[in-house]
């Protein structure tokens, strides 16, 4: 298996820039990746320093590839419970909601967060899916009264048990009362931003949007400069942490093959409403039926591993059982830790497992997940109190 070490990503019209790309460059970012059609930024400096910067104090990522698709319009409530398995009715103005996208087979398709910013406003933060082309083609046929737009809208997220101190610098004490996954609308110098206390990270953490891509610079440099006392640093928010936490990568952790349920999601499936979704039909199904196939964690034997460029398969006495998904070594638990899908029966913690791997078949062995808890609850005052602010 050959490792493509130094290759290179070709920088072409055809593929977006969002308002933070000329302040990442600037802070020394040349590791790109292509994420919804846009540049998005890889590590800055050591992957292994951004992980405890990320953990142990803040870290500021330009998450560029991050689109925010806007539906608005009389029946927008309506279209996103349509698009959706989640009860829309418990969302809130000001709420967001974790939310699978499913198919007519119940297969996932995505998993934005969605911003419930207005009565009739909703933005869908979307993975790596062009859920913007999904949508508008679903309403063809969906005889509602919606627009549908990308908002062109810039994500900047800041994560870590020091971001709250960060945050009140930048907007203000009012941020702190921010409950996790809801929003608010705050001011920066002449515009607005939407910030939300969510993340990707498994860490405390918000997100940050700007409409006006004209403040790029300007948000990102105070940002930066308030940050200056608790050694806030440009970053990207780790493979390693988002592993250890369990955090799903769409197209890689589950593909349309895989059903909510499949990948431990089940709880968002809310069938209680009555509300019709795409999907629905399959989903009952799927629910009244034993799994064939389930997420987990693994790890594996050996020396340190770098993450893989493909799937890996995953074998059981020389039989195909499954794949690998993502893999990234964890500097605390001193391990190689991946994800994976494999058939039920292998799904059990301890299962040992055969995986083809850089340097050949390796020892893969079953493991619950989450790796290491989330930290991405609690209070953004006490978090301040503790890093002795």
């Amino acid at each position: 298996m050959i490792q493509h070490t130094g290759a290179q990503i070709a920088f072409q019209p055809r593929v977006r820039k969002s308002g933070f790309f000329e302040a990442a460059w600037r802070y020394g970012c040349r590791n790109f990746s292509v994420y919804n059609r846009t540049y998005i930024s890889g590590a800055f400096s050591d992957p292994i320093k951004e992980y405890w910067d990320v953990v142990e104090n803040a870290v500021l990522w330009p998450v560029m590839g991050e689109r925010q698709v806007e539906l608005t319009g009389p029946d927008a409530t309506r279209f996103v419970q349509y698009l959706t398995p989640r009860d829309i009715s418990k969302c809130a103005v000001g709420q967001c909601k974790y939310a699978p996208i499913t198919a007519p087979d119940g297969g996932m398709l995505s998993d934005p967060i969605i911003l419930r910013l207005e009565e009739d406003r909703y933005w869908l933060s979307t993975s790596d899916w062009d859920l913007e082309t999904w949508a508008r083609g679903v309403s063809i046929h969906a005889d509602m009264r919606v627009s549908i737009r990308d908002a062109n809208v810039s994500v900047l997220q800041v994560q870590g048990p020091k971001s709250p101190i960060v945050m009140a610098e930048a907007f203000g004490q009012d941020v702190l009362d921010l409950k996790y996954y809801w929003l608010m609308r705050l001011p920066f110098e002449t515009t607005s931003v939407v910030v939300s206390r969510t993340g990707w990270s498994g860490e405390f953490g918000y997100e940050i949007y700007l409409e006006d891509a004209t403040f790029s610079d300007r948000l990102f440099d105070a940002l930066m400069t308030v940050g200056d006392d608790i050694q806030l640093t440009p970053g990207a928010v780790n493979q390693v942490r988002r592993i250890e936490s369990g955090i799903l990568s769409a197209g890689v952790d589950f593909t349309p093959s895989e059903t909510p349920f499949d990948i431990g999601l089940g709880r968002l499936v809310e069938f209680e409403s009555g509300a019709e979704f795409i999907g629905r039909d399959a989903l009952l199904l799927a629910a009244q039926t034993p799994l064939r196939k389930q997420l987990v964690g693994l790890t594996i034997e050996g020396p340190a591993l770098s993450s893989n460029e493909d799937i890996w398969p995953l074998q059981a006495s020389g039989e195909d059982v499954g794949r690998l998904t993502s893999l990234s070594y964890s500097p605390r638990l001193k391990k190689n830790i991946a994800l994976g899908i494999v058939t039920a029966n292998f799904a059990c913690p301890g299962t040992r497992l055969d995986v083809s791997a850089w340097d050949g078949w390796r020892t893969a062995v079953v493991s619950a997940l989450p790796f290491l808890p989330k930290q991405q609850t609690g209070d953004a005052r006490s978090l301040i109190r503790d890093n002795g602010a």
